[in-house]
């Protein structure tokens, strides 16, 4: 079985008892991390894609160590004006080896779901605007009574009718 995987910003192709290089994690060494964000999962001709995210989904790691990569060197010349810049520097990665794929795990917060259904609403409302052009948002800005609508920018005109 193996899963894809978000972390700290970048994707992986995880699978279990595989060892991966990732940008710094907080945690110290022997600490154990779940990840949530597991974008697709394979297990033989079995496979499951979420949209973005599959719902309950956890990837189980456990800090192996923390270390710098190797060293990378920046050199930046323009010829002939006697321009030369050397720079460098050594990522700071953490080592992570992977413990187990669960596809129907339990999240730890429900509480966390139900907030951003709000918030889902209210985008769904912005969206509505935003699909808008500027002309109908100012005519929708003149039925309200809102003063100064002429001068306002679409996303002021958003702002003001939300």
């Amino acid at each position: 079985m193996y899963a894809i995987v978000e972390i700290a910003g970048q994707q992986f192709k995880v699978a279990k008892d595989q060892k991966v290089f990732v940008h710094r994690l907080a945690g110290e060494e022997g600490d154990s991390v779940s990840f949530d964000k597991v974008l697709l999962t394979g297990d033989g001709d079995n496979i499951t894609l979420g949209a973005p995210a599959i719902e309950g989904a956890l990837v189980d790691a456990k800090i192996t160590r923390h270390l710098k990569g190797d060293k990378v060197i920046v050199f930046k010349k323009k010829r002939r004006k006697g321009y030369r810049v050397k720079n460098g520097h050594r990522q700071a990665l953490t080592e992570i080896s992977i413990e187990g794929i669960s596809v129907n795990g339990k999240k730890a917060t429900s509480a966390k779901k139900e907030e951003p259904k709000s918030d889902k609403k209210e985008e769904a409302a912005n969206n509505d605007l935003n699909n808008n052009t500027v002309a109908e948002l100012r005519e929708m800005a003149k039925e309200r009574g809102l003063e100064g609508y002429s001068s306002m920018k679409k996303a002021e005109l958003i702002a003001a009718l939300s």
